[in-house]
Order: structure tokens, then sequence, then C-alpha cells
């Protein structure tokens, strides 16, 4: 195969999946490793994907290497994550125990609750404050308290969150991606949100479509580990079954 042909197949590889490795493309071309990683190059330099450890991931795929400061993102895309959040409240009932992720998309969950006979934890201050204000009975988990997120983080609080069985769940994320997963910035964040979803029945990622196709540094859990309610489908996202729309009203 000339090196023309095959460049074109790896490009049209990794943009249809998102992101591919090394060893998949030396499967899928049966051609050498060497080879494929200086066709990485290649395309790299060309423009035509993004050259990561291990492999390629599209060009069209988007990188948060940092959490941006609570304050900043309460404000972005606001009447989606309110579409978002409404949706997420209304599968809360009676006698649940729930756990509610820190982040500004599950924060707005708490403007929607009406159940009040269900028993919520969270590792959010600004969350257990809420809760408690509108009458629910809320367990705050304890921690290094994280400022940027608002939110609590450390052996404490995988350790705590170890103990429990959530019968459901909501979790902000930074990046949503088929290959990579559910993906934060912060190591110390992503251990806490691994094993609350791990020790969860009911597991719901509450995301804007924004974060379709964008990846952080740390995974905290496999794209399939969860449902995921968002306001609009993401492009290349359309054959998901684990993806629920919710609906605005406007």
């Amino acid at each position: 195969m000339l090196a023309e042909e095959r460049m074109t197949k790896i490009t049209q590889k990794v943009n249809e999946q998102g992101s591919v490795t090394v060893q998949e493309l030396v499967e899928y071309l049966e051609t050498s490793e060497s080879t494929i990683r200086r066709d990485l190059n290649s395309l790299d330099d060309m423009g035509e994907i993004t050259k990561v450890h291990g492999g390629a991931v599209s060009v069209h795929t988007s990188f948060q290497m940092r959490d941006d400061e609570i304050s900043d993102r309460r404000v972005i895309n606001l009447e989606e994550k309110k579409t978002i959040a409404k949706y997420a409240a209304g599968l809360i009932r009676k006698d649940d125990f729930v756990y509610i992720d820190a982040g500004t998309t599950t924060e707005f969950i708490i403007d929607y609750i009406t159940e009040k006979k269900a028993i919520y934890v969270t590792n959010a201050v600004n969350h257990a404050c809420r809760l408690a204000h509108i009458g629910c009975e809320v367990y705050l988990v304890g921690g290094r308290l994280k400022s940027t997120t608002e939110a609590s983080v450390g052996a404490e609080t995988v350790e705590t969150l170890s103990e429990y069985n959530f019968t459901i769940g909501f979790w902000g994320t930074n990046g949503i991606h088929r290959k990579a997963g559910f993906t934060t910035p912060d190591r110390e964040e992503a251990s806490g949100k691994h094993v609350s979803l791990k020790n969860c029945k009911k597991r719901y990622i509450v995301a804007d479509s924004s974060k379709f196709d964008s990846i952080s540094p740390v995974k905290f859990a496999d794209y399939n580990d969860a449902m995921i309610i968002t306001e609009k489908m993401a492009k290349g996202y359309d054959n998901c079954e684990n993806i629920i729309l919710a609906e605005s009203e406007t």
C-alpha cells in the first residue's frame, strides 16, 4: 500500500472513531508499528490529526487541561444546564439514596428537586447548604476543599464514598469521548467520581452538548458506564443508546 493511501485511511479512521491507538492501526492496515508512527508524525505535521501518546485523536477533539473557576462556569450554557437539571431531578424517587457530584450542572438539579423523602449525599459544600435549605436530609462528604470546583477531594473523600451504595447518582464531567470516556483535569477529583459512580445503581452524567468530543487528562469512567443526560445530540453520537435528550419547554 502506498504511503499516501495509508495515511488517507488513517485519517478516515481517526475521524470516524474520534481516536485510535497505534496497535489498532497496525492491525487495521497490516503494517509495522514504526511505519504507523512515522505516518502519524507526518499527519500531525500536516494538521490532519493530533498525535497523542500511544495513538492519535481527531483534530475536532478539544482538550481541557484544567478547571475553570466555578463562578465563570455557572453562567456558561445556562439554559442548557437548567433543561438538563430539571430532567435529572425528575428521576429522583421516594426513598432513593442519591449522590449529587460537585459541578454547575449538578447544582442546578437542586432547583428542581421536589422529592424530600430521599436522602442526599454530596461532596460539594454549596450543594449541601442548598439541599438543607430546602428541607432535604443531606450528608456532606469530608476531605480537602478544592476551591475551583467547591468539591471535597482526597483520600478521606474516597474512603467515605467507598462505604456508600447509592440507588441513583448524578455526575458532572469536563469531557465526553467514546474512546477516552468521561474525564476531568484533577486526579483527586477523578478518584472521588470513580468510586461514587462505581457504587451506584442508576448512573447519570449530566452535561451539555459542548462537552462531547472533549478530553481532560484523567478518566473516571468508561463511556458506557453511565447514561448521559444532555440537551442536544452531538454530531457523531446519534446512534448511542446511553444518551437521553432533555427537552426544553421554550
